[in-house]
């Protein structure tokens, strides 16, 4: 089993894991899907850095806070 858990997109449960090399699966309710597919449908939220990489879990990052105030 793959250490990283994504969520199901069916039932919202937490505990989605890798079945095979694309392939997740629900212990609750059964459900099967691949992530791609989901990315590619705009249904996961990607995150990137300024460059345009995609952040993962454990990526550092640096936050510049912008000293402008809007009115």
């Amino acid at each position: 089993m793959s250490d990283e858990m994504k969520p199901c997109p069916l039932c919202k449960s937490p505990y989605g894991y890798l079945i095979g090399t694309e392939l997740y699966a629900c212990p609750e309710c059964a459900h099967e899907w691949n992530l791609q597919d989901l990315i590619e449908k705009e249904e996961v939220l990607v995150v990137k850095d300024s460059n345009g990489n995609v952040l993962q879990n454990g990526d550092t990052v640096v936050v510049i806070p912008l000293l402008e105030k809007y009115s």
